[in-house]
């Protein structure tokens, strides 16, 4: 009888199909998040002169934001893990919609920059949830692709956010461009209340999930040591970009350079959603010995723009993998953690955003920027060597996993 009613839903599970609409609604709410952290950053001259501040103090919007999401994330999934899972998601997106509405607004630069930190603690809590909540509706074989396809929003954020930033701000103004996020978070509230089912949260009986439970698990903690060497790496150069391309007469088409980026990263998306509930772990070290490849191109290749461009491609394609291969390892390792487990890497990612940002500009300082692409390359071998030593128990699909 047991053996029939497990064919019977091994069967059933092999006909389901993936709930497009709520994973792209999941989507869209994950793209407006990461633009509204993003956008500033090709609006500062615009801002600033709105609002009578320098343009250093202009991009204090990314700062603050990111501060909000890095402080709050973990405690805020910690205190509100046994809320239904609909009602967290809408009440990070009515915070996201309030916020942006007051930056649209307000004329007063502390105003601004207190919206910009809760807007950072809207975002931190959505970004903590909606990985469990898109593994959640599908069964085991079509998690990480159910995930491929929510984390869609972050690759077109990362390649869109700076320039339709200045695009906008030229055309409607930057007012009216955080005006706008606000009308497309109203959208993406009617269509997480139509679309999205709800999921309950975890029982008040259950013992509260610290850090040091999460991090007692070693599967976890090599995931995390992956990630910090991995986007530290990216950030070193993709923070400075333009003073990289300069030697090479390619400062002018860095918008050009950061499309090849995006657009590549987004073909990362969907080719690791393919294969990533079968080769997990293997697909992680691809990516990163990809992203050495193309370092070591830049490395060596200063003199061949063209070869620049394509080792671009291959940089993008690694980035575009990572979020949504560390976030299934995460939950893969975390299990019944898994929420708290994410807001964790979401912190960590942003730490290690912000240490790449002044690793890099360190270097720059000190030594230039051709010094860039083999720093990364030392840090991306160790990060080869850490997902080599730990591939049996790090990397993998647990298979009785729980989220």
């Amino acid at each position: 009888m047991s053996s029939a009613t497990s064919s019977s839903n091994s069967h059933a599970d092999s006909r389901f199909r993936l709930p497009l609409s709520a994973l792209l609604a999941l989507a869209f709410a994950g793209f407006l998040t990461l633009l509204t952290e993003t956008i500033p950053a090709g609006m500062l001259t615009q801002i600033s002169t709105g609002l009578a501040v320098s343009e250093a103090f202009a991009g204090q919007f990314v700062t603050l934001y990111a501060i909000g999401t890095v402080l709050t994330a973990i405690p805020l999934i910690s205190m509100t893990r046994a809320w239904p899972r609909r009602h967290l998601l809408l009440a990070a997106l009515t915070g996201l919609l309030l916020f942006n509405s007051i930056t649209a607004l307000t004329s007063n630069y502390e105003l601004a920059l207190v919206s910009r930190f809760f807007a950072g603690v809207a975002g931190g809590v959505m970004w903590g949830m909606l990985a469990g909540y898109a593994r959640r509706m599908v069964p085991e074989h079509l998690k990480g692709r159910a995930l491929a396809i929510a984390g869609l929003g972050s690759p077109l954020a990362l390649s869109l956010g700076v320039p339709l930033g200045a695009w906008l701000s030229q055309s409607i103004g930057w007012r009216f461009t955080f005006a706008a996020i606000s009308l497309l978070t109203i959208i993406a509230i009617v269509w997480v209340l139509w679309r999205l089912p709800n999921y309950a949260g975890q029982s008040t009986q259950d013992k509260p999930v610290s850090i040091a439970m999460v991090l007692a698990n070693p599967s976890l903690r090599m995931v995390f040591y992956v990630l910090i060497l991995w986007i530290l790496a990216h950030n070193i150069l993709y923070t400075y970009i333009v003073p990289y391309l300069s030697p090479m007469g390619l400062a002018a088409q860095a918008d050009v350079v950061l499309l090849i980026f995006g657009v590549a990263s987004i073909a990362g998306v969907w080719l690791s959603g393919i294969f990533i509930d079968r080769m997990l772990g293997r697909l992680v070290f691809l990516n990163l010995l990809l992203f050495a490849i193309a370092m070591l191109c830049f490395a060596t290749l200063q003199a061949q723009p063209m070869l620049i461009l394509i080792a671009v491609a291959i940089w993008g394609l690694s980035l575009g993998a990572a979020p949504v291969l560390l976030q299934t390892a995460c939950a893969e390792a975390a299990g019944a953690h898994a929420d708290v487990a994410q807001s964790m890497l979401v912190t960590v990612w942003n730490l290690a955003l912000a240490v790449g940002g002044i690793v890099g500009g360190v270097l720059l300082q000190k030594v230039g920027a051709y010094s860039f692409p083999w720093a990364m390359l030392g840090l991306l071998a160790l990060a080869l060597v850490l997902v080599q030593l730990s591939k049996h128990y790090a990397f993998i699909k647990a298979v009785n996993a729980t989220d």
